[in-house]
């Protein structure tokens, strides 16, 4: 854990003042943030059926991503009543719903311009 006055730290804290982009791509950095929040939107949205979607994640891993979606208010962890051991189902909120379409935007542009291949201007 970094230093909140360290030389990072402040320039980061600079950054999300300056543009609220830096902030938001905060939120979602991470090697599997984006593929989760897409397949809690196309219904996987058990911690079973996530690790079985995305097999490379380990559970450590994926545990620790989904927290700090929670935490950032783009999933909300809910428990399915009676089932037993209790059920965990993660559903993605307003603010998550809305961060789909842009997935699937950078998505298209990550295709389009995906390291290697040729830019013209």
């Amino acid at each position: 854990m970094r230093k909140e006055n360290s030389t990072n730290a402040v320039n980061e804290q600079f950054l999300f003042q300056v543009c609220e982009l830096n902030s938001a791509i905060a939120m979602i950095s991470g090697r599997w943030k984006s593929q989760i929040v897409y397949s809690i939107s196309q219904g996987n949205n058990r911690f079973h059926l996530l690790k079985k979607e995305l097999p490379n994640i380990s559970e450590q891993v994926l545990g620790r991503q989904l927290k700090e979606l929670e935490k950032h208010a783009i999933i909300i962890k809910n428990e399915i009543p009676a089932t037993v051991p209790i059920g965990i189902e993660y559903i993605l909120t307003s603010k998550g719903k809305d961060l789909v379409p842009i997935l699937k935007t950078l998505c298209d542009w990550g295709k389009s311009y995906a390291e290697g291949k040729k830019i013209t201007i």
